[in-house]
């Protein structure tokens, strides 16, 4: 049984009419654990279809799989599926013209008991929380991110440029996307966090922290993340996942 306890949680938000996010996590044959955030775009409910497609697919494809024992076989498996999961969104929206322009961000994890793998395409993120800090994993596909990244614009700029939604890389919008993959080391009393940017632009690192540190259940701290972000303004829909490496298993799974 996997040594990593998930919650995962998703909200509205205060004020738009339906939720494009989805997510989960799933366990595949050996045990392994899979998290996704998936933010859909689009037209008008275009982007709740991308995002339940990508996740739907991949709890599929990976509640089937068995054998992924190194961080090759998972960055593989993970490249893989993501590309078929582009490949059919591409699909659908060129055969579906009311999903016409439809497209994603993704953040899927495999966390085994001793690496894990992250795939990221789009401006949902993955933080890591461990004895060196709290970190960000991901770079965020976005043209503000860009304009930070070659020097143009500062990071103070970047927080209220008008073009701060403009998403430069997401899965279903074009037939080929180029995947960031990563494996890193989850070790006990580690921390993950993905959150789709709902919730990032919404809660400051400095309260992320407090809140994963604290005593509270991943249940509670998943709540209180969500409701400082609608206490924020909730202007977007919110979804996170909390994967907590711990050795004491009859504390038990929170999913």
């Amino acid at each position: 049984m996997t040594k990593v306890k998930a919650v995962f949680k998703t909200d509205q938000g205060r004020v738009r009419q339906n939720n494009e996010d989805s997510g989960g996590t799933f366990v595949n044959r050996d045990g392994h654990r899979l998290a996704i955030v998936a933010d859909g775009m689009g037209g008008h409910l275009a982007g709740d279809v991308a995002s339940k497609m990508t996740v739907s697919h991949l709890q599929e494809m990976w509640e089937q799989s068995e054998g992924i024992h190194t961080a090759d076989q998972a960055e593989a498996w993970l490249k893989t599926h993501v590309l078929q999961v582009n490949q059919l969104l591409f699909d659908h929206s060129r055969s579906h013209v009311e999903c016409e322009g439809m497209g994603t961000t993704i953040e899927a994890v495999i966390a085994a008991d001793n690496f894990t793998t992250i795939a990221h395409v789009g401006d949902s993120r993955v933080f890591i929380l461990n004895d060196s800090g709290f970190k960000q994993l991901t770079e965020d596909h976005t043209l503000v991110n860009e304009l930070v990244r070659t020097g143009q614009i500062s990071k103070e700029d970047a927080e209220h440029h008008p073009r701060k939604n403009w998403i430069l890389r997401a899965l279903g919008t074009e037939q080929d996307v180029k995947i960031d993959i990563k494996t890193i080391m989850f070790e006990e009393g580690d921390f993950l966090l993905l959150c789709s940017d709902g919730l990032s632009n919404k809660v400051n690192e400095k309260e992320i922290v407090n809140i994963l540190q604290n005593d509270d259940s991943l249940e509670k701290k998943a709540s209180t993340l969500i409701d400082i972000a609608n206490e924020n303004g909730g202007e977007d829909n919110i979804t996170l996942i909390i994967l907590e490496y711990a050795n004491d298993i009859e504390l038990g799974d929170e999913q």
